[in-house]
């Protein structure tokens, strides 16, 4: 099986103070780090933190300030030197890289974008965006076309002569997002990008990132001290708590079985919404038929099953549309075909969406939300109930 994993952080401690290798003696025997800041006077800000980083994934770093995630991902790129322990990219250890290999790494393997934007206000936008790829050598022409490719991805397109003075602060984080991805980087080191955004502005570069994430299959790893944040964008994430890591899952798992008292107050105040997909509450459709079925037949299976429609499908279960049971007595009294009968424009999700971004979807359902497939194969369907229900 062909390992995926791209980044790999081994044993990871990082200490600030003379008396290091005594307080890392004293953090392996338990101590924690208040005791050890006292008797040593040394900060330990990662303590023995290991996780891995599946390629094309989401991993989310959360805790509280002062847990140590900032710490950990300034360790990922060497803008903080390890203290002890290993980072791995790519199998390899970045802490045995030459100046060459480390100055290729950070150009062109990861690229970060801080909370504070980290723009260059004596440049425009699109100045900043081709800035990494100026500092490569690459020519003009070819840097402002990439940068142009870029800044209509984010959604600032016409915004490219602007200064940075003219921007909200939301459409500043798009250019430092689109500045990180000029390089075309392998990872993106992301350090509370949106905790200074207004909540609207917040959820909206959520669903930005998210979407370029799949559209770029890029590695993110992400911090943050929001965990309805966290598990909205997380394939994976790891809870710190005086620099260790708690608890490493999925979001889903990590909601059903926290690894102690600490991870489960942590959590409580999370939307549900936001860690539980459609998979984890739709149904299998009680009633379905084939168009070759008739009314007769669909009457027959709305009758047993005490529902007022039925699903239609193919022979492979592809979903054509909804037939209803005042319907289903029309075509059986002859007053309309079976075909025309069929409600073919009905809402659809997949399984992997959030409830929460089901919620405005099905209060205006009229009927159970299908759930499909990628070929369109109905797998469930999910009730206005279930997803209200859900949400308590």
């Amino acid at each position: 099986m062909k390992n995926n994993t791209i980044l790999e952080v081994k044993n990871l401690s990082k200490l600030f103070g003379k008396n290091k290798k005594a307080a890392l003696e004293m953090a392996k025997g338990g101590s924690n780090k208040v005791e050890i800041e006292k008797k040593l006077g040394v900060t330990v800000a990662v303590n023995d933190v290991s996780f891995k980083v599946e390629r094309g994934k989401f991993f989310v770093l959360i805790g509280l300030s002062g847990s140590g995630k900032s710490t950990v991902v300034r360790c990922l790129n060497l803008l903080q030197k390890p203290t002890s322990g290993d980072i791995l990219f790519e199998g390899r250890s970045i802490l045995d890289f030459n100046k060459k290999e480390l100055l290729d790494y950070r150009r062109t393997k990861v690229a970060m974008v801080f909370q504070s934007f980290g723009l260059m206000s004596h440049r425009n936008v699109l100045e900043n965006v081709a800035y990494g790829l100026e500092i490569r050598g690459i020519k003009k022409d070819e840097r402002e076309s990439e940068a142009r490719e870029l800044i209509n991805m984010v959604g600032l397109e016409g915004w490219e002569e602007k200064s940075i003075s003219q921007l909200s602060g939301g459409m500043r984080q798009r250019v430092g997002i689109a500045r990180a991805l000029a390089n075309d980087p392998d990872i993106l080191l992301m350090d509370e990008p949106f905790s200074a955004l207004d909540p609207l502005v917040r959820q909206d570069m959520q669903f930005e990132l998210l979407s370029l994430q799949k559209k770029l299959n890029k590695t993110i790893v992400f911090i943050t001290h929001d965990i309805n944040e966290a598990f909205k964008l997380g394939d994976r994430v790891a809870i710190m708590n005086e620099g260790k890591i708690i608890q490493i899952d999925t979001p889903e798992n990590m909601a059903a079985n926290p690894a102690n008292e600490y991870v489960e107050s942590f959590i409580s105040s999370a939307d549900k919404g936001q860690i539980y997909s459609v998979k984890h509450i739709m149904q299998t459709p009680l009633c379905m038929l084939q168009p070759k079925d008739g009314a007769n037949r669909a009457l027959k299976l709305m009758r047993d099953n005490g529902v007022s429609s039925a699903y239609v499908v193919g022979e492979k279960l592809e979903l054509i549309g909804i037939l209803t049971l005042e319907d289903a007595i029309k075509v059986k009294k002859g007053e309309m075909s079976l075909n025309n009968a069929i409600i073919r424009e009905i809402l659809t999700t997949k399984e992997d969406t959030l409830i929460s971004d089901l919620l405005s979807v099905a209060a205006t359902a009229k009927y159970p939300i299908a759930v499909i497939d990628n070929e369109n194969h109905l797998k469930g369907i999910v009730s206005k109930a279930a997803v209200i229900s859900s949400l308590v």
